[in-house]
């Protein structure tokens, strides 16, 4: 089933970049004056207020507080987030998980990101979401939907695992906690500014209401479309004018793997260096891996594309992370991160729930030893900013062990985030 399909997703693919399946969307901004419209102009105005627009500033602040800041970034990475939520669920085991005065999400990042806020009391929740099935048929032939969106899978079912998560009764926690003071913040790219957008997820929560919800979990839902997977969120906006449009937003993977230091900042060093700022921490959990895996790339376009993707998107991290890194050490701020270990098998598009339930318990695992947590904020030239990440290999789930394949096996398939999605038969399909 799976060699049959696979040429099939090679195909869709093509013809949806052909834009074979489009979004009902006039060129230049979608202006929705027409009095039937589901969208009011409270509605836009909502979504306009939810967003962070001068995080440059908040941060500024932040750092300028005397007391100590805890900041928790979860990084995009599709199917491997449930190495974010493994280990956010072993970190309460063991006892050391700190209170996060801010928590971001990107991506995959961002469906977890609620549950980190809200605490270990949220972690059943938080392990049901990745480990329960439901995001089984993410990607399945039922799924498939080439033909008709400007993506190879319709977004039904990611609406669907949101919804089933984002009740009133998480609205009411999140919006507790952010009357305290404390964050929640989410990234979606505009696809039409080509920028990164920040939401402000207490702002939406506080209001309360069915309108609130629905925006909170289509803001999750557009983090989490990754481009070509998924059909892009349209979300509510207004003109300068006051005019009500919708925004195309996707993915807040494409313009950051992760949101801790802003753009405007990461060379910025306080005055008087590490003794003018209060100390804090930041903790950054990369759903995915950064280090180099050695191997023959299949001479297949999906090996290929997936192969070149993979190290671009690692070089890309690594780069943020080192950059992040030189933020921390110039301004007296510990910063620790940990990712997937290098030496097992870790897709982005692997939503069976074998291979996301044996990652969770991985993660989980290292959490409680305390093995998962690297710090980088301190100055050792003798080391690589990012060393090499691996477990011992009885210590890897039978589902996450890497199998060698012989390059021109036409059945390989790329270890890397972008092997083209294979739709997998249902078990009553």
């Amino acid at each position: 089933m799976r060699a049959l399909f696979r040429p099939l997703a090679v195909v869709s693919l093509a013809f949806s970049l052909a834009a074979c399946g489009t979004l009902d969307r006039p060129d230049g901004p979608l202006r929705l004056n027409d009095p039937k419209s589901p969208i009011t102009p409270a509605q836009a105005q909502a979504s306009v207020d939810a967003r962070v627009t001068d995080f440059l500033g908040d941060f500024g602040d932040l750092m300028n507080d005397r007391k100590a800041t805890n900041l928790l970034a979860l990084s995009g990475g599709g199917a491997n987030g449930a190495y974010g939520g493994g280990l956010i669920y072993g970190w309460s085991e063991a006892g050391t998980r700190p209170v996060f005065d801010v928590v971001t999400g990107v991506s995959t990042g961002a469906l977890a990101a609620p549950f980190a806020f809200l605490g270990p009391e949220w972690d059943e929740e938080l392990r049901r979401a990745y480990t329960s099935g439901q995001s089984d048929s993410l990607i399945s032939a039922r799924s498939f939907a080439a033909a008709f969106n400007p993506s190879l899978f319709s977004s039904r079912k990611l609406h669907d695992l949101v919804d089933s998560y984002v009740t009133p009764e998480l609205l009411a926690a999140i919006a507790r906690e952010h009357a305290s003071g404390r964050r929640l913040l989410v990234v979606t790219t505009n696809l039409d500014t080509q920028e990164s957008v920040i939401w402000d997820m207490g702002v939406i929560a506080a209001r309360g209401d069915d309108e609130a919800r629905t925006l909170f979990r289509n803001v999750l839902v557009a983090s989490a479309s990754i481009p070509g997977v998924f059909p892009p969120v349209l979300l509510p906006g207004l003109t300068d004018r006051g005019e009500v449009m919708l925004e195309m937003h996707v993915d807040g993977g494409v313009n950051m793997p992760y949101l801790a230091v802003p753009e405007g900042l990461m060379l910025w060093t306080a005055p008087g260096g590490t003794n003018s700022i209060g100390r804090g921490a930041m903790y950054v959990i990369v759903n995915g891996q950064t280090g180099r895996n050695t191997g023959t790339t299949p001479g297949r376009l999906s090996g290929i594309l997936g192969r070149t993707y993979d190290s671009m998107s690692k070089a890309s991290l690594r780069t943020h992370l080192a950059v992040t890194a030189g933020f921390a050490r110039r301004n007296g701020l510990e910063l620790s991160f940990t990712a997937i270990p290098d030496n097992v098998k870790a897709s982005a598009l692997a939503f069976d729930q074998e291979s996301m339930t044996a990652l969770f318990e991985l993660a989980r695992q290292r959490a409680r030893d305390g093995s998962a947590w690297l710090r980088v904020d301190q100055d050792d030239p003798a080391k690589d900013l990012v060393p090499s990440n691996e477990v011992s290999t009885q210590d890897i789930p039978e589902p996450l062990k890497i199998e060698e394949v012989p390059a021109n096996d036409n059945d390989a398939t790329g270890q890397g985030p972008a092997e083209t999605p294979t739709p997998k038969a249902d078990d009553n399909g």
